[in-house]
């Protein structure tokens, strides 16, 4: 979810202050001898990052239900010589690959979960150097070439200032509501020592988020007393408060800038069409690049569930007993964005530079938006490709050989300057 004309403004803006500020210390970076011993290791590689890609997304890994590919991820860890390689309580499987001193931690991650329900078909397809198959990309990708980064920091035998957390963290998508990288930084043993974050997500890598569009997402359930829809009629009915509730958010004004969107995107319940129904509950989405704007949104959203609800109670009979009404909170993403006068987005935009690709900087919704809404300088940035049909069954990735070095490099290369 990116916002077309902020993502312009941003690139044209950010382009030369980060040439100027970090372009100089990533050239010196990707002349060192060592990091060219790593791209030379990183030609060689190829064929293993493809099995790991393939071993990765054959293991299915539906929301709240990544347990096996977590576990299979922990021990891909535990081969490339990480310290302190575990399991935390909400799931999520990081190691640590130490570093000399002198700088703060850099968490970097890539996501375990998938959109897809238990029961799909996983298994990998190929046609030439496209493999094919939910979740080949999103974010088992991101997974493999988090492995390949770490076997080319090894090869060349690459140290940076700050301590680096390798993370393959569970709950990015849908209902998951960032719930793996909320331990992380909120309870993990990890949390004072996160300083520095970078979520590997998205396809292209010219393409880096530095800010989060944040949502709130209700289940509202509607309760009555219920009745023969003949022999009870007259009564107050639950079905007829939220069909007032949705048509009046339907007629909601939201700004185009900063973009601000709702949905209501299921619902649910009753018994009979003979029956006035005694539960009935709809399922509401809210997302905005503006806190404030997302704020008005919510706020205005209850006011007309209450409304509803009082409506139909005075409109029909109460005489065994009252509209209720429950709007529970089913996820929430926060706000927030790094500053473009951060390091880490000079850094990040140089490095793309250095590599001829053209930066583009967004907003969008990743695990990202908890560490910048906490004041953690943070981006999420591409795993390369090119792929299509995320989300969908016959998702796809291409494989080629010169691109699968190349997405290497450049990430190997981002965490490298971040990390010092």
């Amino acid at each position: 979810m990116r916002s077309p004309a902020l993502t312009l403004v941003l690139a044209l803006g950010c382009g030369a202050v980060a040439a100027q500020i970090a372009g100089p210390a990533v050239a010196g970076l990707l002349s060192d001898p060592r990091f060219q011993q790593a791209r030379a290791f990183i030609k060689t590689d190829h064929e293993r990052f493809v099995r790991e890609l393939v071993t990765l997304t054959e293991i299915p890994a539906p929301p709240f239900k990544e347990q096996r590919r977590a576990r299979a991820y922990l021990e891909m860890l535990k081969a490339h010589g990480l310290g302190d390689v575990e399991m935390d309580q909400e799931g999520n499987v990081m190691g640590v690959r130490k570093g000399t001193g002198g700088a703060p931690m850099l968490a970097v991650l890539a996501h375990l979960d998938t959109v897809f329900p238990e029961g799909t078909d996983v298994k990998v397809k190929r046609e030439g150097t496209r493999l094919m198959a939910p979740g080949v990309g999103d974010d088992t990708r991101g997974l493999a070439l988090m492995l390949s980064v770490i076997r080319a920091m090894n090869a060349g035998k690459l140290t940076t200032a700050g301590d680096v957390l390798f993370v393959g963290n569970v709950g990015e998508e849908g209902e998951g509501d960032l719930r793996g990288v909320k331990f992380l930084l909120h309870r993990g043993k990890y949390k004072d020592r996160i300083k520095r974050f970078l979520a590997i997500d998205g396809g292209d890598q010219g393409g880096i988020t530095r800010a989060g569009v944040g949502s709130k997402r209700y289940r509202v359930t509607y309760k009555g007393p219920g009745g023969h829809s003949y022999g009870a009629f007259g009564l107050v009915n639950p079905a007829y408060a939220m069909a007032a509730a949705i048509a009046r958010f339907s007629d909601l004004q939201v700004p185009s800038s900063p973009k601000t969107t709702f949905n209501v995107g299921a619902v649910a319940g009753g018994t009979s069409v003979n029956s006035i129904p005694s539960e009935v509950s709809m399922d509401v989405d809210m997302r905005s690049e503006s806190c404030a704007e997302l704020k008005k949104v919510d706020d205005a959203f209850l006011e007309i569930v209450k409304g509803s609800v009082a409506d139909e109670n005075r409109a029909r009979s109460t005489r065994e007993g009252r509209i209720q009404v429950d709007p529970k909170v089913i996820g929430e993403r926060p706000c927030g964005e790094t500053s473009m006068e951060a390091p880490i987005v000079h850094t990040t935009v140089a490095v793309v530079q250095a590599f001829g690709l053209k930066p583009a900087l967004s907003v969008s919704s990743t695990d990202s938006n908890i560490p910048m809404s906490m004041g953690i300088p943070a981006l999420t940035i591409g795993r390369g490709g090119p792929g299509g049909r995320s989300h969908s069954p016959d998702e796809w990735t291409d494989v080629e050989a010169g691109g699968v070095a190349k997405s290497v490099e450049v990430a190997l290369a981002i965490i490298l300057a971040v990390a010092g």
